[in-house]
Formats: structure tokens, C-alpha cells, sequence
């Protein structure tokens, strides 16, 4: 066989051996379902010579999970075909796991998805005791269900509220969290032990069946019949709508497959997990998402972006110029990786600040269990606060994220270059100035880089890394080899004005104001955006990030391109906010309040005054499906001008960027993937009846048009 080697010594032990021939990994492919199925059928012929059953990997992890090339070429008509692949493969599950001979998996690596599937046909599992290797079910991440006998195994082993955060949330975890939840047996530190504690068990269980087997099988916690569940259950339909916002199939599918399944036979309840999984896997939002969160993901991860022949690098102390919310971030990022931090402030005192700031957000970590009061001090120990630019000495990487101001960026610049290592790297967090520009404070170019991040740094994966005029390839590549050693999502963008993230991340907002300026009431814009799967509306973020400082980015804006001989035109949406803050004095959240009014004790709400300020009546008032189109397809667009004007370089890039940078809905599969989805002509199409009716901002250049068509 291809997949797995089936061997059966004198003693009685059966084994299979996944070992996928030409792959690193063991998947759920075509040829390892018909391999199982005849690796079924030895054991059931040599049943009576057989005294227990090991499922093993000869690979460094013990099963990958599904193979997932063929989700992306499943069309509706193939849901049937899948669900008949879905019930042979179970059939082969129930036959081994019914045989009448104790099975345990030995789990030498991770079995995530499918693979810890594989392992839930055992009767008893034992695992190395490795905090890096992760189980569990991250399917719901990917558009998907746990199809082969996941949800059903999950809910009779753990209960319907245990085995929520497993199914729902795809809540990863590692060995000795399995062993506290009765998932895993026992640990041991080689394959050896395993094997033996293995052999024992099988000693101790010769009739060993699965618990919903037994005939005094009782559902932990109890079936939806018990009141206390049924009282959850009451509710937790309209829970789920309010979180997915009905945008996410899978997830409606997994707890209509929990419930459905808690209350029938087992039997039953994979069938209707196996109808279930035939009918999300077909669906054109699965697609999207195994497009960004596998596929585009895994390049973002395997670094096709990073410089080649660049060896990989890894600074042991970087600085940090301010300490700000974004300074003490970034300086908590390194430290939580073991990285030594400068963190510096015009003063000693600003600096304590800052550092004061890491230590009230690892507090959680700490009364949570994530951390103790020992790892914590270690962590606090690698970060110096200080006003002396002197303590920046040797530091291999310096990174400034003081104020978006040229002169102040500059002179910091100026301040703390000198004190690199001599082959060390300049960076400037900036959201929205051009590093090239900014490079020119520097005495090497070539060594100056920007990484911008995101607030709040330790919620915020993505960080966007971008290469200027003379920015060299080593510098990139440490760049990216930096943003990857603090546990972060790298994508690299070439120079301009705001980037990639920032720059259509501003027209998500600025779109917004634009249909306030329109006359469309606040509340309906929210909600569109919301029901589009944004996570906040456009003018609550503009809140959040500042009125203010859109204004400040305006101003610097129409003076950068007045130096150059270039006119500004701003857009109604850029002038209505200009107004909030210089006419309306309402400059965001953080200066009492702008589209919103922040009530002490109370919920915000938007300012009463909106309403009689812009809001007007309208002889066809546009429904949420309209304003949510513009809301998405205003962002796409930027994303494609983006990739046209070289500032993107690959739609992996664009789409993860999107996602994790201006939170592109997740169920699009990114900007240039919901481009696709749509259908590219149907978006072409789509584009010019909305420039014709809302302006150029959204009309589609031959080239652009033209990459769209290229799009795979």
C-alpha cells in the first residue's frame, strides 16, 4: 500500500504504519482512504490471531489532516459524491474501532483536523510529552466541519458545553491539556514508552469498545433533553447569528451537528455530520477560506516573499524609540520572545511609563494561568526603560514609533542610528509616510526598513514590512526573519503613500464618511459594514484611531504633494471629517468623542446631532446590500490598484494583509480572493455601474481590469 503499512507479528499486535511515500506529512488523500479500507480488511481476516491493534506514524507528526487542493474544484452537484467518500471512510473507522480488539494511537507529533480524527478511533491514545505539539480541530477556521466523526466523538466524550470551545471555536491544545480532559491516556518522553504503555493497556482492556458502546453510556453533562442544556441551547442559535452574522456557514453547521447528533444513536449522528460536512464543503465561503487560512497562509508563513540566499538572522537586543502604547507593544513583543529591549522616551520617566504599560497588560496572562509570576519577572527583566540614547548602544535592530511627524521621525533617526551594531538594521513604524522619504535621515539607506504594526501589538498578528527606494534585500530579509522571531505574520510591500494596509484601510473609512456626507443616516452605514462582516463600522473606527489624526494625515498629505507641484482634491468623506474636528471640535474618541458620544457608566452611542447635521432625505434610500457592496468592493478595488502598481507583489499577500491587517471580512477569503469569488467579470461588471453612480474611486483602469482576469 501507498499510504500505510499494515503488519501483524507473532504476538498478536496488529500495526498500521501511516507513511505517506513522497510527502512529509500523513493526509486524508483518496489513495490512503482505499489503503485503510484494505488494511481493514486484513484485520478483520486475521481477527483471531489479532490481540490488539497500534495506529502509528512514521512521519515526525503523527496525521496532517484532509487534503485540501480538491476542496478548491468541488462544485454543488459534487456534494453527493462527497457525502457516499465521507460514509466509506467512516465505515472503515467503525469497522476497526468494533472490531472487538483493544486499539490504542501512539502520537508521536501533532494530529490536527482529520488527523486527530484518525486518533479518536482508538479506544486509548498515548502522546510524547511535547509542549509544542498541538491536537484538535481547527476545521470551523477553514470554512469546514470535523466531518469524519469529530463532532460526534467530541459531544459523547466531553459533553455538549465542554466540547464547544473544540468544535465552534477550533480551540487547539497541546499533550498534558488532552490528558486533563480525558482525551489522551498517558505521556511518555519517546516512542519507546508510548509503545509500552501501549502494550499494557492493551493487556488490561482484551474487550476494550468505545464508551458510547457500553451499554451504561451516559452523555457527560447530559443530552439537550436535560434542562440545564436545553436552557443553553435556547439560546445559543441567536449567540452564534450575532457573532458569525450568519456569514459563516460552518459554523451553523457544527452546531446544528452537535444538538441533531447528542440526540440520536451514534450511527445516526455521523450520518447526519457526514450531510453536514457534504453540504458546507461545496459551498463557495469554504473555498475562500481554505484559500487564505491554508493555502495563502502557508506561503505567508514559508517565507516566498522573504530575499533569497539572505542567511536567517536573529537580533538578541533591539531598541525601541517611544513609549507609547505602540513602543511598550513592540517592546513587550520581543521581550515575550526572549529578546532584550531598549525601550527610550525623551525622559526616564516616559520610559518608566511604557514599561509600566507591559506590566499592567501581562498581569491577565498571569491571574489567568497562561503565566507565572516568575516568567513574568523574566519578561519585565529584558525590557530597560531609559531617556539616554546611549543605552541604545549595540542594539542590532532600532525600530522608532514616535508620532506620524517627518521632523520628529528625522531627528530621533538622527539620535539613535549611531548606536547600532555595526551590521545593524534602522526601522520606522509608520502607518502612513513613505520610508523613502524617511531613509533620507539616514546615514545608511540601504539598512533602513519600515515595519509597520498594528494596535493593540499584542492582539495585532500582521505586521506589514515595507522595502524602500534603496532599502537593500539583506535588510528586507531580516526584516521578515525579525517579524517571524516575535511570533508575527509577515507580509513584505514595496514604498508609497500608506502603503498597502493604511491606504485601503482608509478607504473602508473614508467610504463611510462619504455615505454620512450623502445624507445616509449613521446607523444604517454601522450596520452595513457589520453585516458585510467588518468588524466595527467605519465611523466607529474612525473614532478609535482619531479624527484627529485623519486630519493631521489630510494636511500632510496636501502639503507633501504641494512641495511636488501636485493639487490634492480631497473626497467629500475627507472634508466631512475635516469639519467634524475644526468646525464640529469633535476630534475622536480619545478627545471626548466625534461620531460617538462616550457616556461615563454607560454604552457609547453616535452623537444625536448626525441627524440633523447630514443626514437628508432620499427618494430611492439604498438598502444594506448596496452599501455593503460599496463597503467591500471600494477595498478590493485599492487592493487590485495596489497589486497593479507593484506597492503588492502576490494575492497571498494582498488577501492575509486584508485579513489580519484592516480586517477584510474572513469569509471573502481576503480582498483579491473575494475579487474571485464574486466572479471576475461579474466584479468588472459590478465596478463601473458603481463608478457610474458613486465617482472614479471606483472605476477599473485597463490594468487593472486585466490583472483581475488574470487572477487564478
Amino acid at each position: 500500500m501507498e499510504t500505510l503499512r499494515y503488519e501483524l507479528a507473532d504476538d498478536g499486535i496488529a500495526t498500521l504504519t501511516f507513511d505517506e511515500l513522497g510527502s512529509p506529512v500523513n493526509t486524508m488523500k483518496l489513495q490512503w482512504q482505499h489503503d485503510l479500507a484494505e488494511a481493514t480488511d486484513c484485520l478483520v481476516r486475521d481477527k483471531e490471531k489479532v490481540r490488539g491493534v497500534l495506529l502509528e506514524s512514521a512521519k515526525s507528526t503523527f496525521f496532517a489532516g484532509a487534503e485540501l487542493k480538491g476542496v478548491l474544484k468541488l462544485k454543488a452537484e459534487d456534494a453527493a459524491g462527497g457525502f457516499a467518500q465521507i460514509e466509506a471512510l467512516k465505515r472503515s473507522f467503525r469497522r476497526i474501532e468494533t472490531l472487538g480488539r483493544p486499539v490504542v494511537a501512539l502520537l508521536n507529533g501533532a494530529a490536527l483536523g482529520g488527523g486527530w480524527e484518525v486518533a479518536l478511533v482508538a479506544h486509548a491514545r498515548f502522546a510524547l510529552d511535547d509542549r509544542k505539539i498541538q491536537f484538535g480541530m481547527p476545521e470551523v477556521s477553514l470554512g469546514l466541519i470535523p466531518g469524519a466523526t469529530g463532532i460526534t466523538k467530541t459531544v459523547r466524550l466531553l459533553g455538549l458545553q465542554a466540547a464547544n470551545p473544540l468544535l465552534l471555536e477550533g480551540r487547539l491544545f497541546g499533550p498534558r491539556e488532552a490528558l486533563e480532559m480525558g482525551l489522551v491516556d498517558g505521556l511518555g518522553d519517546s516512542i519507546e514508552s508510548l509503545r509500552a504503555q501501549a502494550l499494557a493497556w492493551i493487556a488490561d482492556h482484551p474487550d476494550a469498545t468505545q464508551p458510547w458502546d457500553r451499554k451504561d453510556y451516559k452523555m457527560p453533562g447530559g443530552t439537550p433533553s436535560n434542562p440545564k442544556i436545553a436552557a443553553g441551547l435556547v439560546v445559543a442559535p441567536a449567540m452564534l447569528a450575532q457573532k458569525t452574522r450568519g456569514l459563516y456557514p460552518a459554523a451553523q453547521a457544527i452546531l446544528e451537528a452537535m444538538v441533531e447528533g447528542a440526540m440520536v444513536d451514534y450511527d445516526t449522528a455521523t450520518r447526519i455530520e457526514s450531510r453536514k460536512l457534504a453540504k458546507t464543503m461545496v459551498t463557495q465561503t469554504t473555498k475562500n477560506m481554505v484559500t487564505a487560512f491554508f493555502f495563502d497562509m502557508n506561503a505567508v508563513r514559508s517565507g516566498k516573499s522573504r530575499p533569497r540566499d539572505v542567511p536567517k538572522w536573529k537580533p538578541s537586543k533591539i531598541g525601541v524609540l517611544g513609549a507609547g502604547m505602540m513602543g511598550a507593544g513592540i517592546a513587550h513583543a520581543a521581550a515575550s520572545r526572549g529578546i532584550a529591549c531598549v525601550l527610550k522616551d525623551v525622559d526616564a520617566d516616559k520610559a518608566r511609563a511604557g514599561y509600566e504599560a507591559v506590566r499592567k497588560v501581562t498581569a491577565p496572562a498571569v491571574a489567568k494561568g497562561r503565566m507565572t509570576e516568575v516568567q513574568r519577572a523574566h519578561l519585565l527583566n529584558l525590557i530597560t526603560p531609559t531617556g539616554d540614547a546611549a543605552d541604545l548602544a549595540g542594539c542590532d535592530l532600532i525600530i522608532e514609533a514616535v508620532f506620524e511627524q517627518r521632523a520628529l521621525k528625522a531627528a530621533v533617526t538622527r539620535e539613535a542610528e549611531p548606536m547600532l551594531a555595526p551590521d545593524g538594521v534602522f526601522a520606522s513604524n509608520t502607518s502612513t509616510l513613505p520610508i523613502s522619504g524617511l531613509a533620507t535621515a539616514s546615514a545608511r539607506p540601504d539598512k533602513f526598513v519600515g515595519l509597520h504594526f498594528f494596535s493593540p501589538v499584542h492582539k495585532m498578528k500582521l505586521v506589514e514590512i515595507i522595502r524602500g527606494a534603496q532599502t537593500d534585500d539583506e535588510t528586507v530579509a531580516r526584516a521578515f526573519d525579525v517579524v517571524t522571531a516575535l511570533g508575527k505574520l509577515p507580509i513584505v510591500v514595496n514604498d508609497s503613500r500608506g502603503f498597502f494596509t493604511s491606504r485601503v484601510f482608509g478607504t473602508f473609512v473614508m467610504e463611510g464618511a462619504t455615505m454620512l456626507a450623502e445624507g445616509v443616516p449613521a446607523p444604517l452605514i454601522e450596520h452595513a459594514a457589520l453585516a458585510a462582516g467588518m468588524p466595527v463600522g467605519p465611523l466607529a473606527v474612525l473614532d478609535e484611531t482619531s479624527l484627529a489624526l485623519s486630519v493631521h494625515v489630510l494636511e500632510q498629505t496636501r502639503a507633501d504633494l504641494a512641495a511636488e507641484g501636485k493639487p490634492y482634491e480631497a473626497g467629500a468623506g475627507e472634508l466631512l471629517v475635516e469639519r467634524m474636528v475644526k468646525e464640529l471640535k469633535r476630534p475622536g474618541r480619545a478627545g471626548g468623542g466625534g461620531f460617538y458620544d462616550y457616556p461615563s457608566g454607560s454604552a457609547k452611542r453616535l452623537w444625536p446631532e448626525l441627524r440633523a447635521l447630514f443626514e437628508r432625505p432620499q427618494a430611492v434610500p439604498p438598502s444594506i446590500d448596496q452599501l455593503r457592496q460599496r463597503l467591500l468592493y471600494r477595498q478590493s478595488i485599492e487592493t487590485a490598484r495596489c497589486l497593479v502598481e507593484g506597492v503588492l507583489t502576490s494575492s497571498f499577500e494582498a488577501n492575509i494583509g486584508s485579513i489580519f491587517g484592516i480586517g477584510f471580512p474572513a469569509w471573502t477569503g481576503g480582498a483579491m480572493q473575494f475579487i474571485v469569488s464574486e466572479g471576475r467579470e461579474t466584479f468588472i461588471a459590478n465596478a463601473a455601474a458603481l463608478a457610474a453612480q458613486h465617482g472614479a474611486r471606483f472605476a477599473l483602469s485597463p490594468d487593472v481590469v486585466e490583472r483581475i482576469r488574470q487572477l487564478p
